[in-house]
C-alpha cells in the first residue's frame, strides 16, 4: 500500500496502480471526472499509462448534470 492525497484527504491505495485504476477503485465514472495530478491536468488518454506514486497529490472533479 502507498499513501496519497485525494481532494485534500490522505488515502492508502494498492501500489502499482494507474490513474484509471484509481478512478475505478474510488467507484467513479471515468467519463464524468477530470484529474489533476501534482498540480497538472492529466488528459484522459494518459490515465492508463500514468502511475500513482507514493505521496501523489490528486484533485478529482466529478461533473454533475442537472436541469
Amino acid at each position: 500500500m502507498i499513501e496519497i492525497v485525494v481532494n485534500g484527504q490522505s488515502q492508502n491505495v494498492p501500489e502499482g496502480r494507474t490513474l484509471l485504476d484509481l478512478v475505478r477503485l474510488l467507484q467513479l465514472d471515468p467519463e464524468r471526472v477530470a484529474i489533476e495530478l501534482d498540480r497538472k491536468i492529466v488528459k484522459r488518454p494518459e490515465w492508463t499509462d500514468t502511475p500513482v506514486r507514493p505521496g501523489a497529490r490528486l484533485e478529482i472533479v466529478q461533473f454533475v448534470g442537472g436541469g
